[in-house]
């Protein structure tokens, strides 16, 4: 059985080990959702990741709501990522970057415009803004005749990620957001195509999986899901149900790989409210899954050479970490990440962890 350390080939990426960053919302852009400089050294520390997914990178300005954070629909855009994909490049490291709309889950003091979603909801909670959190506002249903624009949107930051010198693109479905929305029985109560079975809530799914395949490759595009409980308000009354035939969709697509976001016990995050639904998923997809939430370097291990997993995808732990990959290899105990800086700006939590040699010094 391989080891967590082995190459893993993710369709016409080779990843040199099977630990993969997971993607990490920062918060280090600018107001335009131009990536600045000190994220070519925060993604550089992390280039010894076997593949490192980028925090969530808008695709458009209506779907992004996340202040300060980066965006793929602009050439300043663009041209502003090519050297952290360079850096990472230059460092022996892989870089895919995930596609993110945030459908409902967005404020209009952000972008700009009322939030769309699969359905007329509101999202709970608060939203973060440049103003501090504010309540979410009530969302408008996709009309069917934008499904072509939204397709479009995705295919031109596709177009964009390679332009900016990505390996790849992972299509972000999960967490609440807009895809995942439409997945969802308490999110989407539509009566059209897109809305009621199983088979109808994975068509957008499929369809803009299949559009980004199309333009850049499918071995080149991945999936993110996650098929947990509750998660910003949307969830699933059968997710046993759902999950698997959405997987099932994805490898008929023949994408590179699959991420789970789903904790595979007891999760001090977001602990898991059914049943693991991960073993289905892997029977119904074919191509290399790849799990995160909560693993340490001993769980992954046993993850990947017990074949529950290809690769394993650490979030948190890369955040105060970015030589991760050698404190697993050699046993090393992990920084402990400070959740106060997690979307602040500036180097403070974000490129000053110290490597493994600097805390033995210290």
């Amino acid at each position: 059985m391989p080891t967590l350390f082995d190459p893993i080939e993710l369709g016409a990426i080779h990843a040199s080990n099977r630990i993969v960053m997971a993607p990490l919302t920062r918060g280090r852009a600018t107001r335009s959702h131009v990536p600045t400089g000190i994220m070519v050294d925060y993604y550089r520390q992390r280039a010894a990741a076997g593949l490192i997914i980028s925090e969530g990178t808008g695709i458009t300005r209506e779907g992004l709501g996340w202040p300060y954070a980066p965006g793929l629909w602009s050439d300043d855009q663009v041209e502003a990522w090519k050297p952290v994909t360079d850096a990472v490049h230059e460092a022996g490291g892989r870089i895919v970057t995930q596609l993110w709309h945030m459908g409902r889950v967005v404020h209009s003091s952000v972008t700009g415009q009322q939030p769309v979603s699969s359905s007329v909801t509101t999202a709970p909670n608060q939203s973060h803004t440049y103003d501090g959190k504010q309540d979410y506002e009530e969302a408008r249903a996709l009309a069917i005749h934008e499904i072509p624009r939204l397709l479009d949107e995705y295919r031109h930051a596709a177009r964009n990620a390679i332009r900016a010198g990505f390996d790849g693109v992972q299509l972000h479905a999960a967490n609440g957001y807009l895809i995942d929305q439409f997945l969802r029985d308490n999110s989407n109560f539509r009566d059209d195509i897109y809305g009621g079975p199983v088979e109808n809530r994975i068509r957008l799914l499929a369809e803009v999986t299949q559009a980004l395949a199309d333009e850049i490759g499918a071995d080149r595009t991945g999936v993110r899901l996650s098929p947990n409980g509750d998660v910003q308000g949307a969830n699933d009354s059968n997710p046993h149900a759902l999950f698997p035939v959405a997987a099932e969709a994805l490898s008929k697509i023949g994408i590179a790989f699959l991420e789970l976001r789903e904790p595979q016990g007891e999760s001090s995050f977001r602990p898991n409210e059914v049943a693991v639904v991960a073993p289905a998923i892997r029977a119904a997809f074919n191509g290399a899954l790849i799990l995160n939430s909560d693993f340490d370097g001993e769980s992954a291990r046993r993850a990947v050479q017990d074949g529950i997993a290809d690769a394993v995808a650490f979030g948190r732990p890369f955040i105060a970490n970015p030589d991760l990959v050698r404190r697993i290899a050699d046993g090393l105990p992990f920084n402990k990440p400070d959740m106060a800086t997690f979307y602040t700006q500036g180097a403070e939590g974000y490129t000053d962890y110290p490597l493994a040699e600097e805390t033995v010094a210290a």
